[in-house]
């Protein structure tokens, strides 16, 4: 795992995904956050299977070296009604882990629910609602906003791995979530 007393982080967060793949490169240096990057890799028109897996692996892989991320943090697999489904996000994921494990890069994973809360501070969020929140939290202008929401989700993965740090939380207060911590620094909310 990532050392918390290192001040500077290349987060990349990942969101698996067989159709879009969403993906973020988050710069950290202390309390500072920048959005460096981010998109999706389209694989929709990916016919085969495997295609798709050798795809991700080698984008992945591309991003890791451009980048030089010091962790991936990737999304865990949800609980689908449709095995079928849940296998392929399942092969995804673990294709782009394997990427960065080629590579060294340690890896973390945070479930669906986790990120949402941490974004949000409600684990049922709507990925619209990530994206707004995001966009507050990071100062991003609408346009720089994707179209597809796989990116902004990739991005909040990125930045719950950000708040494991503890930063910004790390000021020796005690909060019972985001609303508490706007309420008690309402010069640190634009």
């Amino acid at each position: 795992m990532i050392d918390k007393l290192v001040k500077r982080h290349t987060i990349l967060g990942i969101d698996p995904g067989t159709t879009f793949m969403g993906w973020a490169i988050l710069k950290v240096e202390g309390s500072k956050t920048e959005l460096v990057d981010f998109g999706v890799l389209d694989l929709h028109k990916v016919e085969v299977h495997y295609e798709k897996l050798q795809k991700i692996f080698f984008f992945t892989t591309q991003l890791l070296k451009q980048y030089s991320p010091t962790i991936l943090a990737i999304e865990t697999q949800f609980v689908d009604k449709n095995v079928q489904t849940m296998l392929k996000l399942a092969h995804g994921q673990g294709v782009a882990i394997a990427a960065a494990l080629a590579l060294d890069v340690p890896v973390a994973e945070y479930s669906p629910m986790k990120v949402k809360m941490a974004i949000t501070g409600n684990g049922h969020a709507s990925k619209q609602q990530v994206a707004g929140m995001l966009q507050k939290i990071l100062h991003l202008d609408a346009e720089q906003l994707p179209k597809k929401l796989d990116a902004t989700d990739a991005l909040g993965i990125a930045y719950c791995h950000y708040l494991q740090l503890g930063s910004p939380l790390s000021d020796g207060k005690n909060y019972k979530g985001w609303a508490d911590f706007v309420k008690r620094n309402p010069d640190k909310v634009h």
